[in-house]
C-alpha cells in the first residue's frame, strides 16, 4: 500500500512542477504585454519604395521565346458521340 501513496506523490510533484511552468509562462506573457514597452518607429526610418517600375522589354527578343512554338488547338468534342457510362457509380 506504501507504492501506491509514493507514486501518487511523485505524480502530483510533476502537476506541481507542470503548473508551476504554465503559470510562469503566463506571467511572462502578461508582463511583455502590458510593462515592456516597445521602441517607436519615427517616420525617418520607414523605407520607401521607389516608385519608378522599369520593364525590359528586350526579354522578348531573345533566341530562346522566339523559338517556342504555339500548342495546336484542340477541337471540342463531337455532339453525336457517346461519353462515359449513364450511371459511373454503378458497378460494371
Amino acid at each position: 500500500m506504501a507504492i501506491t501513496f509514493l507514486e501518487k506523490r511523485k505524480i502530483q510533484k510533476r502537476f506541481i512542477l507542470i503548473l508551476g511552468i504554465i503559470l510562469f509562462v503566463i506571467v511572462l506573457v502578461i508582463w511583455r504585454g502590458f510593462f515592456v514597452k516597445e521602441k517607436p518607429i519615427f517616420p525617418e526610418e520607414i523605407i520607401k519604395p521607389s516608385k519608378k517600375v522599369e520593364i525590359d522589354f528586350e526579354i522578348l527578343e531573345s533566341p530562346i521565346l522566339k523559338g517556342l512554338q504555339p500548342f495546336e488547338e484542340i477541337e471540342p468534342i463531337e455532339v453525336g458521340i457517346e461519353i462515359g457510362r449513364e450511371n459511373p457509380f454503378a458497378p460494371y
